[in-house]
């Protein structure tokens, strides 16, 4: 009796209990559910100098004593919120330096994730009141894709919602951020000119419209040699007829593909186009060199190789118009690339990219001869390979969500909110990967594949301690720790470039590092045997494996003597990555490395090593990850190639020979260039980042000169639109090749992506393909200035351009409607002048628009147009098919 009435009281306590935590549970995600639906964000960036509002930017440590303010604005559209018991998760990529409202603290979380939540002295928001929080943070915000969306409310046990003003994928943030203004320089010193659409105007002035019939006959990228008969061939119903021996069937049906995307029917009946291989009839050997000739009987290709064969048709579909796809004119072409390596590498780390965005890129490189893909498939922010074996690495670094535990996935970073189902999360199956290198295959890219390390690592770190807690739990101890990624004894204090910890960078003094990195390598190296491309170069990574405290715009706060403009840290409780690792101790202590600093590229020997036992002969690397490998000869691989990433006017058009000088090839890969993350041009509504450059459009880029570094500083300015001097003080054996690049950090969807990568990619094609005749040699101890030499030919890159932006304007662009790319249609330049709108556009031939009734109507512009005085002009740009508009503008 005793025992059934104990019974009866635990089974009352345990009911009361959990009606408790239910209660508990339903007031937590009340409190959730009230403030993230009737809570309303604010986003203004006061000022990108905080110093103008008094604030000591050297004493808050930040980075070259440069931060911003910024007020928060949290505006209640309902009952008033009492309850303390709840934190605002928010993503932002400048570090929060003080909170100016002592009712709120933010607290860093890792990386960009940010909590907000009340102190002590929170008083409430009062039922319809607004609260401003005034915060300071490191460096400038000078675009609005700077803020990140989807700010989220979490509460104990409660099921987080994100704040619905804030809900989006989109660019356009404009519905909780503030127009930014003025706030649009980096500094006082910033001399950039703000793309209103008058100064587009101004811009685009020079660019004049070409006759269509002064351009038939030009192909995209531009052949080596090329005349164009008067005559032209009209085809029949029957289209086309391809008769290309020696082209794997494979490679023949994109071809085919590629000229039904254009309306052209490939049959036996048509006109016919054969092509054969005949490596003789090339003095140079250079592979894709092709000779193409265009008659009223057919056209003849006779190429070095199958892609010879490929590139010889696509220059045949270059010269076809989508409006009139049946005239073919005669031409002759001798064409060779101008460089082995014409690349682009695409993110996919950041935020997850779908197939089908991958292969519309590889589809679209295709038709512009470019043959080298770069995929990015692992970052701090996620893991985006299947690992047959290591199923953490995508059960749960593929994947962001709120798990503060990081037992379920990585915190949620760069906008991804607090759920899995977002561009955070994603990532390629085997057979995924497997089609996209055939895919690529039979278009003659190369995919190489980059597994980033031993920093930007933290999607794998972190998943290998899943791992190892799992087998742990289970007993299995030499299994567990057989690819763990972390020396357990580190305790080292370390920030990297984006703000994580000590579990961004896996240890390279670990013997089951290079485990995991040889198991790895060697599945996905059977994958490409599967999808019969065996990899040939493998992409190491290598970047960025440092710690940011240390940089040259930091100072100890001990130091006896203090520059100005150097923010003030304690960097006596700094320590480099890994210097606290035991097993890395005593690789400095024994001399294994010189000291902590040079065990990247230690570790990029040892990998090397790895490399070349799964039978890969090349290896790549971006060039920080070999700073302090003596030269190429320390690799196991036969070959060393860099992508080059210094920015030109901070050193880089003479750094680069460093490379060069000590036997790696180099892949031109400059991020004031052609890193298409950049902005299009310079306006707070254009997305990008911009640490390199305030904008790579497409004229900066087709007058980029990759081969000769210093002569860029005759046709650029720099980051501050200033004129840099520059000049190479060593040897330049030349370039193997020239990669564009895309990060994806605020490019969170397939649709950003493409506006981002298109139509810029042609002029990267261009320059890869094709060295212009304004293209200087390299000569050592050569001074260029923007306005004080005069080694370019102005002229003749002016004509080049005119001549490239016609033909984007009245021809490329239909193609990319024709295969469903969304690239970016441009804004329009514009001006009111004596009383009448004149407008002009970057790309001529395209169709300009107006309205002069707030959008309602809209009129297409054919020449000036006079306006009464209180008219009010919106202008935009329009497709060539017509289906999509360029962002508008109000004069």
């Amino acid at each position: 009796m005793i025992k059934f009435k104990s019974a009866i009281i635990a089974t009352s306590i345990a009911s009361l209990f959990s009606m408790g935590t239910a209660q508990s549970v339903n007031a937590s995600q009340k409190i959730v559910d009230t403030m993230s639906s009737q809570l309303r964000l604010n986003y203004h960036i006061v000022d990108n100098n905080a110093v103008n509002h008094g604030i000591d930017c050297a004493a808050l440590g930040a980075d070259w004593a440069s931060c911003n303010k910024v007020t928060l604005t949290l505006k209640n559209t309902g009952p008033a919120i009492t309850d303390k018991d709840w934190a605002i998760y928010f993503h932002n990529i400048r570090m929060i330096l003080a909170v100016n409202n002592d009712q709120f603290k933010i607290t860093h979380v890792t990386g960009d994730l940010h909590k907000l939540e009340p102190t002590n002295k929170f008083k409430g928001i009062p039922e319809k009141a607004i609260v401003n929080i005034p915060i300071i943070g490191e460096y400038w915000q000078i675009s609005e894709s700077d803020v990140m969306p989807r700010w989220y409310v979490t509460s104990s046990n409660a099921e987080p919602k994100v704040i619905v003003n804030t809900d989006t994928d989109s660019d356009n943030l404009s519905a909780f951020v503030e127009p930014l203004g003025e706030q649009w320089k980096i500094s006082p010193n910033d001399h950039n000119i703000l793309m209103t659409p008058e100064h587009r105007y101004h811009h685009n002035n020079d660019i004049q419209l070409i006759n269509a019939e002064l351009l038939r006959g030009q192909i995209l990228p531009t052949p080596s040699k090329l005349t164009v008969g008067k005559e032209m061939v009209t085809l029949n119903e029957n289209g086309v007829n391809l008769v290309l021996n020696g082209l794997a069937k494979e490679s023949e049906s994109v071809l085919n593909e590629h000229f039904k995307v254009l309306n052209i029917p490939v049959s036996g009946k048509g006109f016919n186009i054969k092509a054969s291989i005949d490596k003789s009839a090339f003095e140079k050997g250079v592979k894709g060199s092709y000779k193409l000739d265009i008659t009223p009987e057919g056209a003849t290709i006779l190429a070095f190789d199958q892609s010879g064969i490929f590139y010889g048709v696509e220059s045949i579909l270059s010269v076809l118009h989508v409006n009139n796809p049946q005239i073919i004119p005669v031409l002759s072409a001798e064409d060779a690339p101008r460089f082995e390596y014409r690349g682009m590498m695409l993110d996919t780390g950041r935020n997850f990219k779908s197939k089908e965005a991958v292969l519309q890129l590889l589809d679209t490189m295709s038709k512009y001869k470019m043959n080298k893909f770069h995929f990015h498939l692992s970052d701090d922010e996620g893991w985006r390979i299947e690992i047959p074996g290591l199923p953490e690495l995508t059960n749960f670094g593929s994947k962001r969500c709120h798990d503060l535990s990081e037992k379920k996935c990585l915190l949620p970073q760069l906008g991804s909110g607090p759920n899995s189902n977002n561009s955070g999360s994603g990532y390629f199956t085997r057979d995924d990967y497997i089609e996209i290198v055939k895919y690529a295959n039979a278009r003659f890219i190369e995919v190489i594949p980059e597994i980033d390390m031993p920093a930007h690592a933290r999607a794998a770190i972190r998943s290998m301690e899943v791992r190892y807690q799992r087998l742990m739990e289970q007993g299995q101890e030499q299994q567990a720790n057989e690819y763990r990624l972390v020396d357990p004894s580190d305790t080292s204090n370390t920030t990297t470039v984006q703000f994580y910890n000590r579990q961004s960078y896996l240890n390279p003094c670990l013997e089951s590092s290079k485990k995991f990195v040889n198991k790895v390598i060697s599945e996905i190296a059977k994958m490409h045997v599967e999808a019969n491309q065996p990899i040939t170069t493998w992409h190491f990574g290598g970047d960025e494996a440092k710690n940011i405290h240390f940089g040259n715009g930091y100072q100890d706060i001990h130091a006896a003597q203090k520059e100005a403009g150097k923010g003030l840290i304690d960097q006596s409780v700094e320590d480099h990555p890994w210097a606290k690792s035991q097993a890395c101790q005593t690789f400095v202590n024994t001399g294994v490395v010189e000291n902590f600093e040079h065990l990247p590229s230690y570790f990029a020997v040892e990998v090397s090593k790895i490399i070349k036992d799964n039978g890969i002969n090349r290896m790549q690397v971006w060039q920080d990850g070999v700073k302090f490998a003596n030269d190429a000869n320390a690799f196991a691989t036969d070959e060393v190639i860099v992508n080059f990433w210094d920015n030109l006017y901070w050193g880089g058009y003479d750094s680069v020979n460093e490379f060069a000088n000590k036997g790696y090839k180099v892949i031109v890969s400059n991020p004031d260039y052609v890193y298409l993350d950049m902005p299009y041009e310079v306006n707070p509504k254009e997305s990008g980042y911009y640490w390199a450059a305030r904008f790579n459009d497409e004229r900066k880029i087709f007058s980029f000169a990759p081969d000769n570094l210093p002569q860029n500083a005759e046709t650029s300015f720099d980051r501050n639109g200033d004129a840099f001097a520059a000049k190479g003080t060593m040897d330049w054996p030349g370039a193997y090749g020239l990669s564009a690049q895309i990060w994806t950090e605020n490019i969170r969807t397939d649709e950003k992506m493409a506006y981002m990568a298109y139509p810029r990619l042609l002029s990267v094609a261009e320059r890869a393909w094709h060295k212009a005749d304004w293209e200087t040699n390299y000569q050592k101890d050569r001074q260029f200035k923007i306005g004080e030499t005069h080694y370019v030919d102005q002229q003749k890159l002016f004509n080049d351009w005119n001549q490239f932006a016609n033909l984007l304007g009245q021809r490329e662009l239909a193609k990319l409607d024709a295969a469903l790319v969304d690239y970016r249609l441009p804004v329009p330049g514009a001006k009111i002048e004596n009383g009448k709108l004149i407008a002009n556009i970057v790309f001529p031939g395209l169709s300009i628009e107006y309205s002069i009734d707030k959008g309602q109507q809209w009129q297409r512009y054919q020449g000036p147009v006079s306006l009464n005085h209180h008219d009010k002009i919106l202008v935009r740009s329009v497709s060539p098919n017509q289906k999509r508009k360029s962002r508008i503008e109000e004069l």
